[in-house]
């Protein structure tokens, strides 16, 4: 769908955050009078009517037949789309489409890689732009990590590298490459079940002319071996980290410790970033030593500093059990107190658990909404130094009380934020504040077009 098929239409943008606001400017912009509804929470309406005096805004959530009654709502990425409203006003005649669909059908010549995952999708998006601008390729860094592409609707760049979430992968159409960096349970709220998640996130590939995915997940590879520009990364004839290295087949390229992100995972991101830009045409190679100049993503195994003789690490954007392991697995042989828990989505811990049993901190510390639960099935497996904690405060400071000022607190909470705060960086930003930290030290660098 392109801009031009919403002149005269009755059309209606959903939600008013960031994408939201991007999809009202962009329609004015390109559909300059267009008559155009917004539907947005109630505490949003009224910086909704002072930005966007021409809009009509609706301070309610939309049902079936008001979303009927449009020709097309641009929906925001955190909206389900299997919502049953949504579902019934599609059967009746409604379509839908966004922001991240629009860009792409108004820029069909542009050098696009998209990439998605599980985990690992932000690191490599961020590293695959600090790379290319490396050897002078300008670069824009958009999406999902935190700018919209309709924020750049009317910019040029020789390279755009969009981060794709699981709710954006089937609206992306014309992609040069598709990189897919991992593929674990998540989003099951969203998505509804683990299969629908899996099948939305591989939307990706089928709107890609040449793919990139891990070849240390056979799952995810078989999906994707009958793509006609399949390549990989993370196997010994690939970009792959072996003995202390980066390497390239056999040739070792750049020691992984230069890595600036740290841990084996962010080692292997950097390797789907130089595969990347091979692929791309690029000289990957020549582009690897900027990865020791890289400045890691916050709340992304964000160490923080020291403060009371305990180092602290902000994992805030830890959403799984996975992802809490493999924080844990950086800090080493370390005395260290991990902190989890959150929003309960329903995913299995069982493997966070088994692991524990032959790897357990010296303790964890499970909190908020799910904490009760992981608790409970730590305490069942017989491990012991399980705290509890009714809120991030309260962890923060059993956390404290069980190192007694000697070793690392980590914050990987494998579960989302929603029970206490907006998102994870609202968490990660809180946990730095409890911490003695400035909350400004995690900011996103690098985003727009350098």
């Amino acid at each position: 769908m392109r801009w031009a098929d919403l002149t005269g239409r009755r059309v209606a943008v959903w939600g008013f955050g960031r994408e939201g606001r991007a999809a009202l400017n962009a329609l004015s912009r390109h559909v300059p009078g267009q008559a155009v509804d917004l539907y947005c929470a109630a505490d949003e309406a009224d910086a909704a009517r002072d930005v966007f005096p021409d809009v009509n805004v609706r301070d309610v959530a939309p049902d079936a037949d008001a979303l009927a009654g449009y020709d097309i709502v641009i929906k925001s990425p955190g909206i389900s789309a299997y919502k049953p409203e949504l579902l019934d006003a599609q059967v009746r005649g409604t379509r839908f489409t966004s922001g991240t669909a629009l860009w792409f059908a108004g820029h069909p010549m542009a050098n696009t890689i998209a990439v998605t995952g599980t985990k690992g999708k932000s690191t490599t998006s961020a590293l695959i732009a600090h790379l290319a601008r490396s050897i002078g390729v300008r670069t824009a860094l958009v999406g999902n990590i935190g700018l919209p592409l309709l924020e750049l609707d009317d910019e040029t760049a020789d390279l755009w590298v969009v981060e794709l979430s699981s709710f954006q992968t089937g609206e992306a159409s014309g992609v040069s490459l598709g990189v897919v960096t991992s593929l674990y349970e998540e989003h099951l709220d969203w998505h509804g079940s683990r299969e629908r998640y899996v099948d939305d996130k591989l939307k990706l590939l089928a709107s890609s002319t040449k793919v990139l995915v891990n070849a240390m997940q056979p799952a995810l590879l078989a999906r994707a071996g009958d793509h006609p520009g399949l390549y990989t990364f993370g196997g010994a004839a690939d970009w792959h980290v072996a003995d202390g290295w980066i390497r390239r087949g056999v040739e070792d390229v750049i020691r992984a410790d230069r890595v600036s992100a740290p841990g084996l995972h962010n080692a292997i991101n950097a390797c789907a970033a130089l595969a990347a830009l091979e692929i791309m045409g690029l000289d990957a190679r020549a582009a690897a030593p900027a990865l020791s100049s890289f400045v890691p993503l916050p709340h992304r195994l964000q160490p923080l500093g020291k403060r009371d003789g305990l180092d602290w690490i902000n994992d805030s954007i830890s959403t799984t059990p996975l992802a809490s392991l493999a924080a844990l697995e950086t800090v080493g042989t370390a005395r260290a107190a991990l902190i989890v828990g959150g929003h309960d989505r329903g995913l299995d811990w069982t493997p966070f658990v088994e692991a524990m049993r032959t790897h357990a901190p010296e303790a964890i510390i499970c909190q908020g909404r799910n904490g009760p639960r992981i608790a409970d099935a730590l305490e069942a497996a017989g491990i012991g130094n399980v705290y509890r904690a009714l809120d991030l405060a309260a962890a923060v400071g059993a956390a404290r009380d069980a190192l007694r000022g000697d070793g690392v607190i980590v914050l990987s909470p494998g579960a989302p934020s929603f029970d206490q705060f907006r998102d994870y960086a609202e968490r990660g930003k809180r946990f730095a504040e409890l911490a003695g930290f400035e909350s400004g030290t995690a900011s996103i660098q690098g985003l727009g077009i350098l």
